[in-house]
């Protein structure tokens, strides 16, 4: 992983090299360099080891995801804030299978320090509503289940907030 000055110092050079392979004729090289360029720009607003941890995610592999996020030392000074966001929603949700505690405090955290995706922010407030109720405490999760509906805009997670209604009226 390279900080994140690494990563415009790169693409600012790369784009300076490109600028004089224009100048000299080299239209091709220039244009590939531009390219080239654009990849640390992108890993710059996506951090690289986040974004192998999700693909881990995805594949229900939690011992990967946990490696890949280890793997960033000192988050708040390496990653831009909503990467911190993703660091500690990615947390919570490795950590939910086991320590609802911790797991609450992830999902908080990432919150306060805000998602970037709409979808997410309803993911985390339902994976939060789902800890908050199972400790008992039944108008918090009511309303972040009410948050969580009115985030998730393409109806994803409709299924899973009624089927945590239903529970909640059990309660």
């Amino acid at each position: 992983m390279y900080p994140k000055t690494i990563k415009l110092i790169l693409a600012l050079g790369i784009i300076a090299w490109a600028i004089y392979q224009f100048i000299e004729g080299y239209i091709g090289n220039g244009i590939a360099l531009i390219f080239l360029s654009l990849i640390f720009i992108f890993l710059y607003f996506r951090n690289e080891l986040i974004l192998l941890a999700f693909f881990r995610l995805r594949k229900q592999d939690f011992a990967g995801t946990q490696k890949w996020l280890l793997r960033i030392k000192n988050p708040e000074s390496a990653l831009t804030t909503k990467q911190v966001g993703y660091y500690h929603y990615l947390f919570g949700i490795i950590t939910s299978q086991t320590n609802l505690t911790q797991a609450e405090k992830y999902f908080k955290k990432a919150l306060s320090i805000g998602l970037s995706m709409d979808h997410d922010l309803a993911m985390a407030k339902l994976s939060l509503a789902g800890i908050v109720m199972q400790k008992r405490r039944k108008r918090e999760a009511t309303t972040l289940l009410n948050e969580a509906k009115k985030l998730d805009k393409q109806g994803m997670l409709a299924e899973q907030i009624k089927m945590m209604q239903q529970q909640m009226k059990k309660i």
